[in-house]
């Protein structure tokens, strides 16, 4: 397996924060490919230990071989981060002593086009991260209400054309039901007046992240790990998430301030490099935002 094929984004910065050491346990609750894992199981040579959590079943094959080099210094898991505080309590593992969450899509799923994530080809309309999971995004687009579809489009898409789109998908499939990303891609484009249409990105771009956010549950999923982080990390743990929209920092930066298990380490979020950039794309809105277990300090009772 070719690390070629996955470049880990921020991976230095990823690695001066979580700051990897022998002997403890951390969890990379975005396995993908095995990039982060990896590093991080570097850097704990020789008895630093990784959990890898990854629900897509192809990327947790494509993981397993590429870390089996480690032994059992990796372990992976195959499910959602969501699920991290009840599976690690299955394993018998009460604490660790990192948390690292990679919110980014993988390339394989992007350039995999029969995974539907992707309007550059023709293909299913699923965006399912788990094939295990029920709901596709082929579902959804023909079986919600218009206004269903709007708030998805708006509230995580941030798509300010959400109802004029609704209003057309909905329209569109009183004659065919809408089943291929490029049936999809072409009604938004047609809903979109031209003068509307942005000048960096897809003009379906911001519909296409809305519906899979929707048909993976991602945010209910986020808010989920960040409420049980903190039962499972060790005191003076620390959580390293990685966002690549404001929607997710959002979630994360308010979820590291009101929670008192947090203690907030980076006030504002860590970017990528200039080089990083050049050599890595993807990586260009990348932010990573970090706090820790806060240390309970017990005071000697007075007599």
């Amino acid at each position: 397996m070719s690390s070629e094929l996955h470049i880990p984004v921020l991976a230095r910065e990823v690695l001066e924060w979580l700051d990897p050491r022998s002997a403890k346990l951390y969890v990379d609750g975005t396995l993908g490919l095995g990039g982060h894992a990896s590093l991080i199981l570097d850097q704990s040579a020789p008895a630093g230990r990784v959990l890898g959590f990854e629900w897509d079943e192809q990327a947790a094959r494509l993981a397993a071989d590429r870390l089996s080099g480690f032994g059992d210094r990796f372990q992976l898991v195959h499910g959602s981060y969501a699920d991290l505080l009840v599976q690690c309590r299955e394993l018998g593992v009460q604490q660790v002593d990192g948390i690292l969450i990679d919110l980014g899509v993988s390339s394989l799923q992007l350039d995999s086009p029969e995974r539907g994530f992707s309007f550059r080809v023709d293909a299913p309309l699923d965006m399912r991260m788990d094939g295990r999971r029920q709901v596709t995004a082929e579902q959804l687009v023909n079986s919600l209400k218009k206004d269903e579809l709007a708030d998805i489009f708006y509230n995580y898409g941030e798509e300010r054309q959400a109802r004029r789109i609704a209003k057309f998908i909905v329209e569109a499939r009183l004659h065919c039901p809408v089943k291929t990303t490029r049936q999809l891609a072409e009604i938004v484009r047609r809903a979109i007046p031209t003068k509307y249409h942005p000048k960096k990105i897809h003009v379906a771009t911001r519909v296409f992240q809305a519906l899979r956010i929707a048909v993976n549950r991602e945010f209910d999923n986020l808010v989920t790990l960040l409420t049980d982080a903190p039962g499972l990390l060790a005191p003076g743990a620390r959580i390293c998430i990685i966002t690549f929209h404001s929607l997710e920092d959002r979630i994360v930066k308010q979820a590291f301030v009101n929670n008192q298990a947090y203690r907030v380490l980076t006030r504002k979020p860590v970017g990528p490099t200039a080089i990083e950039m050049r050599s890595n794309p993807r990586s260009r809105s990348a932010k990573l935002r970090v706090a820790e277990k806060v240390r309970v300090h017990q005071h000697p009772i007075s007599t």
